[in-house]
């Protein structure tokens, strides 16, 4: 069952942040201000109640199946996480709050665009750090295969 949980978190949490940071980009770039807006405010809700718990679950039942096991994968992950969680907690889910009630405000000012600059650049940070993760889940369930860097030699 933690197997299970921890895919299916594993799959949702990043799905939720890449839909949320193609979505912004998108409607930033095509959109009107109104739809800004309703965007915030569905990433605020049902979007953070879809991925906040969909982190903690994936997380949770990492360290949960990751305590039997070892080595530098394992490692890595468990070096991940506490960043991904805390980037999401301190940086993503406040700036998501903020945005959403400044836009549901219609103040489309400087500091509405630096916090969706700050937001976007935390949302590629964690995306990047859970991509590495899935990644060493497939090394680690020997669905991927390591294949080592190539050698320049010298003529």
């Amino acid at each position: 069952m933690p197997k299970r949980a921890h895919l299916i978190a594993g799959i949702l949490a990043p799905l939720c942040i890449a839909t949320f940071f193609v979505s912004t980009i998108a409607v930033e770039l095509f959109g009107s201000h109104e739809a800004v807006a309703q965007l915030k405010s569905l990433i605020v809700t049902p979007g953070l109640w879809i991925l906040v718990p969909a982190v903690m679950a994936a997380g949770g039942s990492g360290m949960f199946l990751g305590k039997s096991r070892s080595g530098r994968l394992v490692a890595a992950k468990k070096k991940r996480m506490p960043f991904i969680a805390a980037n999401g907690l301190l940086v993503l889910v406040p700036c998501a709050l903020v945005l959403n009630r400044w836009a549901a405000a219609g103040s489309f000012d400087t500091a509405f665009y630096v916090v969706q600059a700050v937001e976007l650049l935390a949302g590629a940070i964690n995306l990047t750090l859970m991509g590495r993760n899935v990644r060493d889940s497939l090394r680690m369930a020997g669905r991927l295969k390591v294949t080592p860097p190539a050698i320049n030699k010298a003529p």
